[in-house]
């Protein structure tokens, strides 16, 4: 343990982010008191980002190494409740700080399937996964595939997969990162896409997993106490108590009662900006309805289930534990600190949604106005940065669906458009909190954005590094070489993301909807029967990984972009439901129908589920 940190540095791990956390709320009082002396809130603003990506900055900066066991897994010396945090931060991405309270907002309690399979999908990894990837010492997942099944092809499809999942979430986080450095600094979208990966690099790319594993306990503090304090604020303001989550359950009546006086569901005239949202569906009823809706939400919740138990940058968590033991303890308490996010999550969609929409509430602004509402701070900041929009269309009587009449100066239900990527974000202004509010749900968003991109592009690089590079390319590389690859990579990977990013294909829930689904799509049986069924072989899992992987990627393509009408309500959030299907049943088709795997691999698959003893691997390998 000495080569890679401190044995000190570890046992003061309490103290030295309980220092951090102190130090965290006293800036956040200074702030406070700057706003009450006079500061403006573009200037808080830039304080709290900076500030923030500063101190990951150097957190990253003082982790760095050269040492492959500290820059791939943290020297495996991460104990359970940090690394329950670091996973935490690493999965409470860009969507799930910024975007799933969006969702909820407007597309209703049917959005909770994403909590329910993100959280459940924990469950996959605890009992199937985790600890028996740890027992088996990889660095990587594709190192998992391709030890398991034997050969470089196993090994590189599974590198295409990742990259194509990881590719896909990374561009969601850095598309995250630019809408909240667009707001904050003030400067164009596609110009903060690139303050985001710049923050992203430093933080990952001198220390790896090491600097990676700190920097996210960092993360984690910041972006907790930047969720949970304008929930607490408001719901106090509102009259539910200091603790909304078991509160809110009247302000969710309310707001159907308000929907139905304001209309929502009514069609506009014109289509929305940008590709805006109105607030057309309700919190408290699926529009669906019926055995259709709860089709979707359960085939929704199992494609992120299984996406969650399958993508690389989340089992990766799992190789840095002292011990298998410490994995599955280190589960236990990523389980809890994301709970305390996503049971937010409902209360921060209804109380901000009842701000808008109560008229005793000096917040609302539906049946006010125009002229008015577009005079408020808020709307103006963000309709600067092309996120939000009033547009006078249609007075409230309509013919047909047609305009009848001239406007009427009057905001109507059908004429506010908001990207649903920034409710959390615009939620401190809409509710009149101190702007050092928003300066804090700024930090946090960056800060989850950031978490998650750092890991990913640290498992796209590493991926690329230690299984195509070192692996099948150059096998006799030293250390030295294999790091500056990887370093090298993570660069470029993370330039290419943030191009992608600035284009806005899709929207971040939707961006991570689509990884979640190629990981489980092409990865999920290989690595759960890789671990359960020793008569899984090589050609098995090669066909289970290529067709699971094609199948659901063509289905994506025919719903989204070719036209066609989806399947049962299998639309493009979904389509692991058909991948999935075509991967297990060619896995085990072809594995049954080809020579077992050889003994010694059967042996070890046993030996992979005994919690005890030496890993399989080498430390080095």
């Amino acid at each position: 343990m000495a080569k890679n940190q401190p044995r000190e540095f570890i046992q003061n791990l309490p103290k030295i982010y309980g220092l951090y956390t102190g130090g965290f709320i006293l800036f956040i009082i200074v702030m406070a008191i700057l706003e009450q002396l006079g500061a403006g809130a573009n200037v808080i603003g830039i304080l709290f980002v900076a500030f923030t990506v500063v101190i990951y900055a150097a957190i990253g900066y003082l982790s760095r190494t050269m040492q492959v066991d500290a820059y791939y897994v943290a020297g495996r010396e991460v104990p359970p409740v940090f690394n329950g945090m670091a996973t935490a931060a690493d999965w409470m991405s860009g969507a799930s700080f910024v975007a799933l309270a969006g969702g909820i907002y407007f597309g209703g309690h049917g959005y909770l399937a994403f909590v329910v399979g993100w959280t459940g999908g924990y469950v996959l990894v605890n009992s199937l996964l985790a600890p028996y990837l740890r027992k088996f010492g990889c660095y990587t997942v594709p190192d998992f595939i391709g030890t398991r099944y034997g050969g470089n092809l196993p090994r590189f499809v599974a590198v295409i997969i990742l990259f194509v999942a990881s590719f896909t979430y990374v561009t969601a986080q850095i598309n995250a990162s630019g809408t909240i450095a667009s707001r904050a600094l003030h400067i164009p979208f596609e110009v903060g896409v690139w303050f985001g990966l710049l923050g992203i690099l430093l933080c990952s790319m001198l220390g790896g997993m090491r600097a990676v594993t700190w920097t996210q306990v960092a993360q984690y503090i910041v972006l907790i106490i930047a969720y949970v304090v304008p929930v607490i604020w408001m719901s106090n303001v509102q009259g539910f108590g200091i603790i909304p989550h078991f509160s809110y359950g009247d302000a969710v009546q309310r707001i159907a009662e308000l929907e139905t006086q304001l209309g929502v569901g009514t069609a506009a005239t014109e289509s929305p900006p940008f590709g805006g949202v109105r607030i057309l569906t309700t919190l408290h009823n699926d529009p669906g309805g019926g055995a259709m809706a709860s089709w979707k939400f359960i085939t929704l919740a199992i494609c992120m289930m299984t996406g969650t138990a399958s993508l690389p940058h989340i089992l990766m968590r799992y190789f840095t534990t002292p011990s298998v033991v410490a994995a599955r303890k280190s589960v236990s308490w990523s389980l809890l600190f994301i709970f305390l996010l996503y049971f937010t999550a409902p209360a921060l969609a209804t109380l901000s949604k009842l701000q808008v929409l109560d008229p005793t509430l000096a917040t609302s602004i539906i049946g006010k106005s125009i002229a008015d509402v577009q005079s408020l701070e808020w709307i103006q900041n963000w309709t600067s940065v092309g996120f939000l929009a009033v547009v006078d269309s249609c007075p409230v009587a309509l013919v047909d669906g047609v305009c009848n009449g001239e406007p009427d100066g009057i905001l109507q239900i059908n004429e506010f458009f908001m990207r649903p990527d920034i409710v959390v974000l615009a939620t401190p202004e809409i509710a009149g909190l101190p702007y050092v509010i928003s300066g804090l749900v700024a930090a946090g968003g960056m800060a989850a954005a950031m978490s998650t991109a750092d890991g990913l592009l640290l498992a796209i690089a590493n991926a690329l590094s230690h299984d195509l590079y070192y692996k099948i390319i150059d096998p006799s590389a030293d250390t030295r070489k294999r790091l500056v690859v990887a370093r090298v990579l993570l660069i470029g990977i993370g330039i290419l993301a943030a191009l992608v990013a600035s284009l806005r294909l899709t929207g971040i829930l939707g961006a991570v909807a689509w990884a979640f689904d190629f990981a489980a799509s092409g990865l999920f049986f290989p690595l759960v029967l890789g671990v359960w069924w020793k008569r899984a072989n090589r050609q098995g899992a090669l066909a289970g990984m290529i067709l699971g992987f094609l199948a659901g990627s063509f289905y994506l393509y025919l719903v989204r972009f070719a036209g066609m009408d989806p399947w049962l309500g299998i639309d493009h959030l979904r389509f692991a439901i058909i991948g999935m299907p075509v991967s297990l049943v060619a896995m085990v088709v072809v594995s049954l129908a080809t020579e077992p795997p050889s003994k010694e691999v059967q042996d070890m698959v046993e030996e992979v589920r005994d919690p005890t003893g030496r890993a399989i691997l080498s430390s080095d390998h």
